[in-house]
């Protein structure tokens, strides 16, 4: 009978765990990055939450790309005047030479002002402060889209809830701070394609590494002296908000797009670093709009993808790039699907390529007749070929993109061209030697194995580690303590000081001691030498 009870007891105490842990949270995203690409990866991560029975509300600035009926979109738009004057920064952009990550952001920094503005006009819309000023408003949990903007997140503050960073990047050095994460300068890379994947660094790669590493510590300093403006901004003087300098130290964990073990670098990384790459791909592709379906089905020697991503645009190309690209690609015998805006004046007519200003990347790449992939080289798009094996000539633009594609020319993915100088004849030359040479194909392919071979699939790795915050309301367990701590503690300065001080005192004692008892001994005998000569 007791053991019976007992049985009972357990269930019992099982099935309330399972229903507790099933309720539903109301939950806030906060995604104002102009990128859509970004976008795309950070709704991904929501989308999962509201599949799963969650109440997503989300702000955005764009037109979220992906969504979910359940997600309550709160959209602070664009004026066709700021529309107009991003156009025309990005195309300040393309036109720079982009090649050097850090140099290109130092130099677009004044550029980059414009966009940082309007993220930040957008939380001062009166849309968005009504989230936390209506008290009928209750959310349990803040997912922020991490865009150099460490000011968002006060909302958490405002709305007393845990934080979650949604990342589209990997981990990397803007993040240690706010997690605790250490830094490793000799052996992982600031940036992708400083070394080959699995080896040592070199001397000079390290040298380059510690360069880096020093001119992202700059930019870094640079924008958060923006960023605490932009924090004073947005919520004033109020007594009840923390100091900029401790913003950071909320944070409980941080999803990022990306795949230690298969794309490297191999690192240590904290327990509030989730890695998961891949999120915005689908488990099963969706079917292709009619026209593009077709088009590909009569593609019989196969067919090129072209897309060189959201926020680059036809208009922003020159002229005689455009028709250098088109004067190969129309004399291709596969077929071409070419993201093109303005379908009124393409680069021109050839029944083998196919103009569409929006395109389902991730559902076209899946397809089987797609033999390589021509892209920007953004971070999103590269997950997605290496997810679906498909080989990829790039033409990195700005941002991240060159050192992706050289991290990808590393891995033996494909090749890179500057899209700023490209000339026919490399163009097609690039194109067919990816084309022709299997080991392109051969090793994105193997790549796919490793990439897909996970214990817990992106998903469900979402699902799991936002309920477990949700859980342990904000699993403050997790936090590495190096969050808490300034540079000298967590660099042992401190230490090294002590250590170094007690060396000199006991060199200066010795020295001392070392003097006297010299004086003391070969004294005398200098003494009674002098006695005996006199």
């Amino acid at each position: 009978m007791a053991c019976a009870t007992n049985r009972i007891l357990l269930l019992a105490i099982v099935g309330a765990v399972f229903i507790s842990g099933s309720q539903s949270a109301n939950i806030l995203g906060v995604f104002t990055s102009l990128s859509p690409s970004h976008l795309i990866v950070q709704m991904s991560m929501v989308k999962v939450l509201a599949e799963n029975g969650h109440n997503v509300t989300v702000v955005t600035i764009l037109k979220p790309p992906v969504t979910h009926k359940d997600i309550n979109v709160v959209q602070v738009p664009l004026s066709d005047e700021d529309q107009r004057m991003m156009s025309a920064t990005i195309g300040k952009m393309v036109a720079s030479d982009n090649s050097n990550m850090i140099v290109s952001m130092f130099r677009i920094m004044g550029q980059m002002k414009l966009m940082f503005e309007k993220m930040r006009d957008a939380m001062l819309d009166q849309r968005v402060k009504n989230l936390y000023e209506n008290k009928d408003n209750k959310f349990d949990l803040a997912v922020i889209g991490y865009f150099m903007n460490n000011y968002q997140l006060g909302i958490a503050h405002k709305l007393k809830v845990p934080v979650i960073l949604a990342a589209t990047m990997p981990p990397n050095q803007l993040f240690n701070n706010m997690l605790g994460n250490p830094q490793l300068i000799s052996h992982v890379p600031a940036m992708p394609g400083v070394n080959v994947k699995g080896q040592p660094m070199t001397f000079l790669q390290r040298l380059k590494n510690y360069i880096t590493t020093c001119a992202m510590g700059i930019f870094m300093w640079i924008l958060e002296d923006h960023d605490a403006k932009d924090y004073k901004k947005v919520y004033g003087d109020d007594p009840n908000m923390p100091p900029y300098e401790d913003l950071t130290k909320n944070v409980s964990l941080a999803f990022f797009s990306s795949h230690a073990p298969s794309e490297g670098p191999i690192r240590p990384n904290v327990p509030a670093i989730v890695e998961v790459g891949g999120i915005q791909i689908k488990d099963t592709p969706d079917e292709l709009p009619k026209k593009i379906a077709d088009f590909l089905s009569d593609a019989k020697d196969g067919a090129i993808l072209l897309c060189l991503g959201s926020n680059v645009k036809g208009a922003h190309l020159k002229p005689d790039t455009v028709q250098n690209m088109f004067n190969v690609l129309s004399k291709l015998k596969l077929k071409v699907i070419w993201k093109w805006e303005d379908l009124d004046k393409t680069p021109g007519k050839s029944d083998n390529i196919l103009y569409s200003k929006w395109l389902p990347q991730d559902d076209i790449l899946a397809h089987p007749k797609i033999k390589l992939f021509i892209t920007h080289a953004g971070k999103g798009g590269i997950t997605e070929a290496q997810y679906h094996g498909k080989p990829m000539l790039a033409l990195p633009v700005f941002g991240d993109q060159p050192n992706n594609a050289e991290k990808m020319v590393k891995d033996g993915f494909g090749l890179s061209l500057s899209l700023a100088t490209l000339e026919e004849q490399p163009f097609h030359e690039s194109i067919m030697e990816v084309l022709n040479n299997p080991q392109y194909s051969q090793k994105v392919q193997t790549f796919s194995s490793l990439y897909r071979d996970r214990p817990i699939s992106a998903h469900k790795s979402v699902l799991y580690w936002t309920e477990y915050v949700l859980r342990y309301n904000g699993a403050p367990h997790l936090q590495s303590p190096l969050v808490h701590m300034n540079y000298i503690s967590a660099n042992n300065l401190d230490v090294y000081a002590l250590l170094i001080t007690i060396l000199l005192v006991f060199l200066f004692i010795s020295k001392v001691i070392f003097t006297k008892l010299y004086r003391k001994l070969f004294g005398k005998a200098q003494k009674t030498k002098k006695i005996k000569k006199s």
